[in-house]
């Protein structure tokens, strides 16, 4: 029994350690490419910065328990829709703060040759993860 509860805490104290590590290197990412500043900047929405962070960490603590409970979200299609779209809207906006702050397809187009019609290509990726989304969620999640 004693056995037991040792082997218990020592697996708590590991994941709990690892959370911590991948945590802040998720943190120190967003806060050295400053990713979450562009995107206050770009939605001129400084006034809401104590709610973008309190979104983030109740986000990343809800995602989290939903990657380890065992829950199944037997909603209807609509519902599945919509919240496949708010996740499609947020990565889209998070890969174009990311891509942004890189100058990712300035450097893409250019190597694809794509200059003169850089606007196709990102309508293509932004199409590409709007209908990614809705079928991940409405197919797989379903």
């Amino acid at each position: 029994m004693i056995q037991t509860l040792l082997v218990n805490f020592l697996q708590v104290l590991i994941g709990f350690s690892g959370g911590l590590a991948v945590g802040g290197g998720f943190v120190a990412f967003i806060t050295v490419l400053g990713i979450i500043p562009r995107l206050i900047q770009l939605t001129k929405t400084e006034k809401l910065v104590k709610m973008y962070s309190g979104c983030v960490i109740i986000g990343l603590l809800i995602g989290s328990y939903f990657s380890f409970a065992d829950i199944k979200l037997n909603q209807p299609i609509i519902f599945l829709i919509l919240w496949g779209l708010f996740h499609g809207i947020f990565n889209g906006l998070l890969a174009a703060a990311l891509t942004e702050v890189l100058n990712v397809f300035p450097v893409i187009s250019k190597r694809i040759r794509m200059e003169r019609h850089l606007l196709i290509l990102l309508m293509a990726i932004v199409f590409g993860k709007i209908i990614g989304s809705l079928f991940q969620w409405t197919i797989f999640v379903k």
